[in-house]
């Protein structure tokens, strides 16, 4: 076996074994089975006094009074919901823009739930007591607050609750909200008493136990997520089961003292629900989990306020609660990166909070430096395409990236493709070696380095295309599983969601009968190849066609069954992974082909296909 072949059969090998240990780490997700709905009463843990002599308590509501609360609609253009007057929750939100699948008739995302309808998920906000102050004088879970009749928030109208304490304290809160995701809370208290008065303002959002639809997936992160002074952390579920129990906190608790900037909340595959104190204020960040009542929770704790006889204090914060949309979220973040800012210019709304590094609540994955700029330039090309009319943009959008990333390769591309175009006409010269060298593999080794050294010739450089397309392969994975936008995403025909598997399949003549084909959550699914994963085999095969058939049998063997291979692994990957894959086989088979008869040397595709099936039908039928 000469070093070319060996080389490239190494090359490919190392592709092969690390996109199937992937495979096998990293399977698609099976669906959870849907848990029995429980009801259960709300015991909503409060936040700490800023003082040790405050005793925090908190009055428990039955789950039916939780359900039967007024309430106050929420209507924008991108959500509904309401606000539940008993302790001021948000705790009824959908998201109007999406279903929960591409079925007709399916049902809006549900992102928020009240008590007593099974998987509770709600924001709380309130005051803790201090100095001075009893527990039955600071709004708490039963508080009974008022609002004008007839109100509705709206983006266009805020929503204003009172409450007065028995001690005669007057608080207001003021909820307004923007045209995405954004909440806005101004917490007012004015101290009508005698005394001096001290009080902490925070923000909690409470979960019931763990989401019924967890994906459990090692690539996606699942659970707590929240910045802290520029110190990123991502805490699952389990993790926070397994911390130590906090009797400051009364829960198994972490706590986090924030200088200057940060958030803290929960994030989903697509959803995010996030506590967001003023950008560069201090405060404390509380991540806890009651093992007694099966709550998770994160807490936003503001500095104590004191607040003199006849004075008010207001403290103003905010809560994200939406879908993950890069665009959206981009617009609150104060810092865009240099590809954002190249694509899209830095310009951020003085109408909206500037959160420091909210984009990374997605989850970018330790490539991150990859992912993040590879999905803002497919955001572009998307938007472009779909500001054109060009039906199935981000289908679209993907083969640009090919060719953009195909593009900024080039360079190395060429010089690999030039080397092996070299090593082609080096061949003469290299089976000569063979023949005096003989047996003695230390003569072929030096002759053959001393005539690599006289051309000018790597010949390992046609390996460093494949080795490169490893990272760039799982990154552009990473970003079609984790971000929103390829969620539902058309393409063209039969293509509905290029976040899933190609749908169509051999084993029913793609549609032509009337059987059905096994599910995604099958194993024998890889079997139900559809068009896409095929066109992907064809693609590789003809990439191999531009160089003759290996002489050795075992690298014949290998090189003829790549493909096929290739074609049942990738086949129950997510349609935009395979399209990708396709455009960067096809790009290269055109890059390889001008490059080889540019300095001379000009594949025979047809000639190498008929050789091939010739040897194929010679090995077969055992004769010539």
């Amino acid at each position: 076996m000469d070093d070319q072949n060996r080389n490239l059969l190494l090359a490919t090998a190392l592709s092969f074994v690390v996109i199937l240990v992937w495979f096998i780490m990293f399977p698609p997700p099976e669906p959870d089975q849907m848990q029995a709905d429980q009801v259960q009463a709300e015991q909503t843990l409060t936040p700490t006094a800023p003082t040790a002599q405050a005793a925090a308590t908190t009055a428990g509501t039955t789950a039916a009074a939780a359900l039967e609360t007024q309430r106050v609609d929420i209507d924008t253009p991108r959500l509904s919901g309401s606000i539940a007057l008993t302790g001021g929750r948000i705790d009824t939100l959908s998201l109007k823009d999406y279903r929960q699948s591409l079925d007709d008739g399916a049902p809006i995302v549900q992102m928020l739930r009240p008590v007593g309808d099974g998987d509770a998920y709600y924001a709380l906000h309130g005051w803790a007591p201090g100095a001075g102050v009893a527990a039955a004088d600071v709004p708490g879970p039963a508080t009974p607050w008022q609002a004008q009749a007839g109100a509705k928030l709206t983006p266009d109208a805020p929503l204003t609750l009172r409450w007065r304490s028995p001690a005669g304290l007057d608080y207001t809160r003021v909820i307004s909200v923007d045209d995405d995701f954004m909440f806005t809370i101004a917490q007012s208290v004015t101290n009508t008493t005698g005394a001096p008065i001290a009080l902490a303002p925070y923000g909690i959002l409470a979960r019931h136990g763990e989401p019924q639809d967890l994906k459990k997936f090692f690539i996606l992160h699942e659970g707590i997520v929240g910045l802290a002074d520029d110190t990123l952390s991502e805490v699952d579920y389990k993790d926070l089961r397994d911390m130590a129990f906090d009797p400051a906190e009364g829960a198994r608790a972490e706590v986090t003292r924030v200088q200057q900037n940060g958030w803290i909340g929960f994030t989903d595959h697509f959803w995010m629900s996030t506590l967001i104190p003023t950008p560069g204020s201090a405060f404390k960040s509380v991540v806890k989990y009651d093992e007694a009542r099966d709550i998770y929770q994160t807490e936003a704790v503001m500095p104590t306020q004191t607040v003199d006889p006849g004075q008010s204090v207001t403290v103003t914060s905010s809560l994200f609660a939406g879908a993950k949309e890069w665009d959206s979220i981009r617009h609150y973040e104060n810092n865009p990166s240099l590809v954002e800012s190249l694509l899209y210019g830095s310009k951020t709304d003085p109408n909206r909070p500037q959160i420091e590094r909210f984009l990374d609540a997605i989850d970018w994955g330790w490539f991150f430096f990859l992912t993040k700029p590879i999905f803002a330039v497919l955001h572009f090309l998307n938007v472009t395409f779909a500001a054109w009319g060009i039906p199935g943009a981000m289908g679209w959008a993907i083969i640009g990236l090919t060719l953009l990333i195909k593009a900024i390769l080039f360079p190395l591309a060429y010089k690999s493709y030039a080397s092996m175009a070299k090593m082609k006409e080096l061949q003469p010269q290299m089976e000569k070696i063979k023949e005096r060298a003989g047996d003695d593999r230390m003569k072929l080794q030096q002759e053959m380095m001393a005539l690599y050294k006289k051309e000018k010739v790597n010949p390992a450089a046609g390996c460093l295309p494949i080795l490169m397309q490893i990272p760039i392969f799982f990154s552009l994975y990473k970003v079609i599983f984790v971000t929103l936008e390829l969620r539902h995403a058309p393409w063209i025909g039969w293509i509905t969601d290029l976040s899933a598997p190609d749908p169509s399949s051999i084993l029913n003549l793609f549609g032509l009968l009337p059987y059905s084909t096994p599910s995604p959550d099958s194993f024998l699914f890889i079997f139900s190849l559809g068009v896409l994963p095929i066109l992907l085999g064809i693609s590789m095969w003809m990439q191999q066609k531009l160089n003759p058939a290996p002489t050795d049998k075992t690298q014949a063997m290998v090189f003829a069954w790549m493909p096929w291979v290739f074609m049942f692994m990738l086949g129950s990957f997510a349609s935009g992974l395979v399209i990708y894959w396709i455009a960067n086989n096809t790009i290269t088979f055109i890059q390889q082909y001008t490059i080889m008869r540019s300095h001379g040397y000009k594949p025979d595709v047809f000639g190498n296909i008929l050789t091939s099936l010739r040897l194929r039908a010679k090995t077969d039928g055992g004769k010539s």
